[in-house]
């Protein structure tokens, strides 16, 4: 087993940023002046994959729209936190509220503001559009983009790594 498998193997934890992650960045605006983003449906299957197996997953960002914790919810990932001015606050106080060690965590972000977080984590990891800096200190690097598959790529590695892929759940939403 290589070394990043040997830290896929002990994940049951996946946090990730919002925008640029489970979206590609764009954001647009409807008539009202209210924020819309895409997000990808295979990044919301493997979310709420993971969720009815179990694992911990919340989404740490600095963005706030209702849309994301609504979205979110439909998925099964109930720790939403928006609006966040310092991550690494939030992420510690997660850890403290769940029981976990850091080894178990996975952060998948893409830009400056989740550096700090991701030095905190067992398995840091950033869509292949990521800023330089977020690349430079990820254990996992999806081949995808943000909002184009990156999510499912970390879940779906992860989940193969612990021999949790294409087991009985995976049919179902």
């Amino acid at each position: 087993m290589n070394e990043l498998n040997t830290l896929l193997a002990g994940v049951n934890t996946f946090l990730f940023d919002y925008d640029g992650v489970m979206t590609d960045g764009t954001v647009y605006m409807d008539g009202n002046g209210d924020p819309l983003r895409t997000s990808n449906v295979k990044d919301g299957y493997a979310l709420q994959l993971a969720s009815k197996l179990g694992y911990h997953i919340a989404v740490i960002s600095g963005a706030v729209c209702t849309n994301i914790t609504k979205r979110m919810h439909a998925l099964g990932v109930k720790d939403v936190y928006v609006g966040v001015p310092d991550k690494v606050v939030q992420l510690e106080a997660y850890l403290r509220e769940k029981q976990l060690a850091p080894e178990q965590v996975a952060f998948m972000g893409d830009d400056i503001p989740d550096l700090r977080v991701m030095q905190r984590v067992g398995v840091p990891a950033c869509p292949a559009d990521a800023a330089d800096e977020v690349k430079a200190i990820s254990r996992f690097v999806s081949t995808r983009p943000g909002g184009r598959g990156c999510v499912r790529d970390l879940i779906e590695q992860t989940l193969k790594v612990q021999g949790r892929w294409m087991t009985a759940e995976a049919y179902s939403w």
